[in-house]
């Protein structure tokens, strides 16, 4: 590990340790918005959303204003961190500075790991649905084919990579705008055909709340990680041409964008249909649009998925990538993944989430249906640790960072909104417990958690050893 000199200033001595000189710097602000958009708008909310109003009904808005709250602030702390120190390992290199090294270490390879097994379930949904289309064809012959492809993308400059997923978000962008205008079209009967709805489906069927607190509370643990996928933005950074610009540009508008999508969409899904739908449960966009009479919408809407899918699948092969890359540097992970190409893409640690993708494959052709169940259970509520030290991390850098004046991004109403957070997050916590399904993903990821954390220790240790050698 690099050690500081003592006569720069904090921020800058922090920068330097993050190490992201040599990666690639071809990202622009419109990549780092459409990718924090695109790995937070995927199968979530274009599917997982109809789960959600089943449980608290029209009341699952709440649910949502409140998980996207939470989200607004977590993404604000670590935009405020990432504007001062851009660094490829981002809220991990955060936690390494502003907890402990085994902070560091447990952060970003709980985040590796949850993504991998996330790059599973992208790869195996978006190949579930295309061997719909084409039975002819195996299930794990269309997941080779699209691991092989992304290998490919990600492998190529940043530039590259970062253009094609603008392009790939852009469309589920303008899914969503279509939607939302629909929507409103259909909510005042102006469309042929159709009457106006007004607040007939949002207060009968039982009232707003037809099962009450409960509801919400059970509808928030299904929204509460839909947002997940909105910190690669902070990741990405470190590879534009101008890091503390435009991450700050990226997190204010990556914001308001997914809370206006993703409010936007739940609203319009229960004013234009009674929240007990069957169809708003097997597929809520598609039950909205056949309200309007447009042909061919499901069969569109899969394409849609499709999409959404592999454009999540390839932002989440380049965070851990770049995690992998950046833990390397740091020490934390074997030095062979800090290698980088002439045209600064850490090559190694590319091929390392493709292996896990080519491993995914063939999990597809050994166990084609229980899979997905399988890796999501897996992840559990990873993403709500990283959050809660996102948090930690800020409360801890935030003096730090102000003393040098550094901050061109910073939290609201510090201390108070962070701790806040930190109090919204460990209430999560306690409602998961209540929950059987809940309680086993949280056992499970304390147990990962554990381990990691444990593995910290080893490694430190091997690194004091070498130091003395």
């Amino acid at each position: 590990m690099k050690t500081s000199d003592p006569a720069k200033d904090t921020a800058t001595a922090l920068a330097e340790e993050g190490d992201t000189s040599h990666l690639g710097h071809g990202l622009k602000v419109r990549h780092l918005t459409m990718m924090g958009l695109g790995s937070a708008i995927g199968a979530g909310l274009f599917l997982g959303t109809g789960v959600g109003i089943a449980k608290a009904g029209p009341a699952v808005l709440i649910s949502y204003i409140i998980a996207g709250i939470i989200v607004v602030f977590v993404m604000r702390m670590l935009g405020e961190m990432g504007a001062a120190i851009p660094a490829s390992g981002s809220f991990s290199h955060y936690a390494r500075i502003g907890i402990g090294e085994w902070a560091g270490f447990t952060m970003g390879w709980l985040y590796w790991f949850m993504l991998i097994m996330v790059l599973g379930a992208e790869i195996t949904g978006a190949s579930a649905i295309v061997h719909g289309w084409l039975p002819g064809v195996p299930q794990w012959v269309v997941a080779l084919v699209f691991v092989t492809f992304f290998a490919v993308v990600n492998l190529a400059k940043v530039s590259n990579f970062g253009e094609f997923e603008f392009w790939f978000a852009a469309i589920k962008v303008a899914v969503i705008i279509a939607f939302l205008v629909i929507g409103v079209l259909l909510v005042f009967g102006l469309l042929p055909d159709t009457d106006p709805v007004g607040f007939t489906n949002l207060f009968g069927q039982g009232g707003f709340m037809p099962n009450g607190f409960a509801g919400i509370a059970a509808g928030l643990l299904v929204v509460a990680f839909a947002f997940g996928g909105i910190e690669i933005v902070t990741i990405a950074a470190a590879e534009s041409k101008d890091p503390e610009h435009s991450i700050a540009t990226a997190v204010r508008s990556v914001v308001w964008r997914i809370s206006v999508f993703y409010i936007g969409s739940i609203a319009i899904m229960v004013l234009v249909l009674p929240w007990n739908s069957p169809q708003l449960q097997s597929g809520p966009f598609v039950a909205v649009l056949n309200q309007a009479h447009i042909s061919y919408v499901a069969g569109f809407m899969e394409l849609v998925v499709v999409v959404a899918l592999l454009s999540a699948f390839n932002a989440n092969v380049y965070g851990t990538s770049r995690m992998a890359y950046s833990l390397a540097r740091r020490g934390d992970g074997p030095a062979l993944l800090g290698g980088l190409s002439k045209t600064g893409v850490p090559t190694n640690a590319v091929l390392l989430s493709v292996f896990f993708g080519f491993v995914s494959v063939l999990l597809n052709w050994l166990l084609p249906d229980s899979l997905l169940s399988i890796l999501l259970n897996a992840v559990g509520a990873a993403l709500l640790v990283i959050w809660i030290f996102i948090v930690v991390s800020q409360l801890r850098l935030r003096p730090r960072l102000e003393a040098e004046g550094k901050l061109s991004l910073r939290m609201w109403g510090f201390p108070y909104l962070s701790w806040f957070t930190l109090a919204a997050l460990g209430g999560l916590i306690l409602l998961m417990l209540t929950d059987a399904d809940a309680r086993n993903q949280l056992i499970s990821t304390a147990v990962l958690f554990a381990v990691i954390a444990g593995l910290s220790v080893l490694n430190a240790r091997r690194r004091r050893a070498a130091a003395e050698a």
